[in-house]
């Protein structure tokens, strides 16, 4: 069904009319020098029934220009069928650490090195995949926070987001910790108090912005929102042979264990520590079982917008209409340089 958004922008279609008879036309400006048969001059260069024709075309042509500007501005836009919801979800704030040791590369599948991003990116996509039925919202962090995705149904757009993921979009040079967690609150707490879950991954510690951890989950738990954190960051590291790469040895992580464990668990929640791409899916499977929460029943219906078409329409029709305008030598000269 289409639709427009502004529907009173219509009300602008006679405006090019109304300009047209309220504002005085130029004074015309006499010549110089009066030709008694100029008139007759002009006639036998122009024919009048071609005049005619092209000052039609203009009219019809601006006039299509002017309806397609005001179709436009008035937001068109397609509603598609009604898509039944799932009455049964969690509304969740996936926070993801973006700073710049989430490039070290520690993880390691079939004797390949990946980065912890890597693995991280992956597990979050395949996760945002399973998700149908809940609404799902993402923040960013590393020296600063940032919200991605306010909570949506949309997972599509999700999805994507996730894909779009680069280390070095953001300040990487830090870790806000705390102030992710405070800006992932702010946004869950204007959801249903029983089904507000925030589910926090780091590899780090906490060195900037101007929440603790902890001061963020007592916020949490204020909130009833309940905080599962993930720690990723392997406790071995990588050893070259002739054989190829391995992980070997023991390597001391920085992630604040105790810390993160304490944050989560003042919330209700989960600390879970993955060292390997294994823990990883291990973790996500187990947050994908945890018990959805009874919903009441919604629908939504999709929108489309539209207004490029109209817009796109205009813009083509201006651009013939000045090509039309120009003498044929400069349009002759145009292509011979061309």
């Amino acid at each position: 069904m289409l639709e427009f958004s502004w529907p009173w922008v219509f009300l602008a279609l006679p405006l090019p009319l109304i300009i047209y008879w309220l504002v005085p036309r130029a004074p015309r400006q006499d010549a110089a020098l009066r030709v008694p048969f100029y008139r007759q001059l002009v006639q036998l260069h122009t024919d009048s029934s071609h005049q005619y024709n092209k000052n039609l075309f203009l009219l019809i042509a601006c006039a299509l220009i002017w309806l397609m500007v005001v179709i436009a501005s008035s937001r068109p836009q397609w509603i598609g069928d009604p898509v039944q919801i799932p009455t049964t979800g969690r509304d969740m704030m996936l926070t993801l650490d973006m700073s710049g040791s989430m490039e070290a590369r520690d993880m390691f599948l079939n004797n390949t090195q990946l980065s912890r991003f890597q693995v991280m990116k992956a597990v979050i996509s395949d996760f945002v995949e399973k998700r149908t039925g809940d609404r799902l919202g993402l923040t960013l962090f590393a020296a600063h926070a940032y919200m991605l995705t306010p909570m949506t149904y949309d997972l599509a757009t999700v999805q994507q987001m996730v894909d779009e993921l680069e280390i070095g979009m953001i300040d990487e040079s830090a870790t806000a910790i705390g102030d992710a967690i405070g800006l992932s609150i702010r946004h869950l707490r204007q959801q249903p108090e029983n089904n507000r879950i925030l589910i926090l991954l780091t590899d780090g510690i906490n060195n900037a912005g101007e929440l603790t951890p902890l001061q963020a989950a007592q916020l949490a738990r204020t909130e009833g929102i309940k905080m599962h954190i993930v720690g990723v960051a392997s406790d071995q590291f990588a050893q070259r042979s002739m054989f190829g790469t391995r992980a070997s040895g023991a390597l001391v992580s920085e992630i604040d264990d105790e810390t993160m464990a304490e944050a989560a668990e003042m919330t209700g929640g989960l600390y879970f520590r993955a060292r390997t791409l294994e823990d990883m899916i291990s973790i996500y499977d187990e947050l994908d079982q945890m018990e959805p929460i009874e919903q009441d029943e919604q629908t939504y219906r999709p929108e489309t917008q539209l207004f490029h078409w109209p817009l796109g329409i205009a813009l083509l029709l201006s651009f013939l209409l000045a090509l039309s305008a120009m003498p044929a030598a400069t349009r002759a000269r145009a292509g011979d340089s061309v």
